[in-house]
């Protein structure tokens, strides 16, 4: 399968939007998420994938392995595989981030 290279604009919405997965990409998954005051995405695992987050506006908390650490616009995260983990919007406005999440490789690292 070939992958073409894209520019696209964020769709203008306060609503979850996946930006991209296959099969537009080979394994990426990446999501805009918008976390209302007083709510949290879930705790979940990163399973056999890594996943970055971009934080872009707001604060709240990032609870990586039962680990609360502060987040807020301009930082980013990056959390392994295998990996529990919570965004929580502690603050009094919207707090918006971006998902990457990728599957690892046996292949060894990229260089």
């Amino acid at each position: 399968m070939t992958f073409k290279s894209f520019v696209q604009e964020l769709p203008n919405s306060t609503e979850y939007q996946s930006l991209l997965k296959p099969p537009k990409t080979k394994a990426l998954h990446s999501g805009r998420v918008f976390l209302n005051p007083d709510t949290d995405c879930g705790l979940h695992s990163t399973g056999n994938k890594e996943e970055m987050l971009i934080f872009l506006s707001g604060k709240g908390q990032a609870i990586i392995d039962k680990k609360i650490i502060s987040v807020e616009a301009g930082q980013f995260a990056y959390i392994p595989p295998y990996t529990e983990h919570n965004i929580v919007n502690n603050s009094d406005e919207p707090l918006i981030y971006i998902f990457c999440v990728a599957p690892i490789s046996d292949q060894g690292e990229i260089k």
